[in-house]
């Protein structure tokens, strides 16, 4: 049932979906960028942490460490695990100047569990800001690209601010991320009624700590946003 609709979104939103071509993972032909039984075999929906998205056992709501401190995100879901196929087909997204695959993982976003609702209900899509260097490099924002595709008339890339920049997390320990992020993100003055008493949803492709997601979603709520949503496509386990 879910690969049936997530196939079948692929092929709506596309522009290029009548054009043959291969299945990225078990090259089947002729497929979408991720076939049917490959969506059925590794994207299956998992329980996970309301507020973190962690894997969960049974039906639990909340991890141990979210119950015991409460994040700044209200909510936060991701599609997929980072794990075989997607933690490849992500890189190649960000890092191998593969763009058009946003089609394929916001069909994988609309088709999880509550995301479809959760982008109904929100105010504003603001995707996770990169440093001036980083987006020189990289060429384009891939949380934008993403949160365009999502919700192209709520999204809105001027609102939340990178103002200092920071090496990139995958090198930093863990208390390294929650430290070097501090002062890292701001609420543009223009912008800050957009955000006041408002649903917002912070988009990027990838959680691991939750650092870079939890430091935005602080400022969003000192700015005076009524609920925040982390949405990503992977969550690191």
């Amino acid at each position: 049932m879910f690969a049936k609709l997530l196939s079948g979104l692929l092929s709506n939103r596309s522009a290029l979906s009548w054009l043959p071509s291969q299945c990225r993972v078990c090259r089947a032909w002729p497929a979408q960028p991720v076939c049917e039984a490959c969506v059925h075999q590794f994207a299956q929906p998992q329980q996970r942490c309301e507020t973190c998205a962690l894997p969960l056992p049974g039906d639990r709501r909340r991890c141990g460490a979210c119950l015991k401190q409460t994040p700044p995100l209200d909510r936060c879901l991701a599609a997929v695990a980072y794990a075989y196929p997607w933690s490849s087909l992500i890189q190649d997204y960000k890092f191998h100047a593969e763009p058009g695959l946003v089609r394929s993982f916001a069909a994988l976003l609309r088709a999880a569990p509550w995301v479809e609702a959760e982008l109904e209900q929100t105010d504003l899509l603001l995707p996770m800001p990169l440093s001036a260097a980083r987006l020189k490099q990289r060429g384009y924002n891939q949380a934008l690209l993403l949160a365009r595709q999502l919700a192209p008339h709520k999204t809105n890339a001027d609102v939340l601010l990178r103002i200092k920049d920071t090496p990139a997390q995958h090198t930093l320990k863990r208390a390294e991320r929650l430290t070097v992020l501090n002062h890292a993100f701001a609420v543009d003055p223009l912008h800050v009624a957009e955000v006041k008493n408002r649903r917002v949803i912070l988009v990027d492709d990838v959680m691991t700590t939750g650092a870079s997601l939890f430091k935005a979603a602080s400022v969003l709520k000192a700015a005076g946003a009524r609920h925040v949503t982390g949405l990503v496509i992977a969550r690191t386990e």
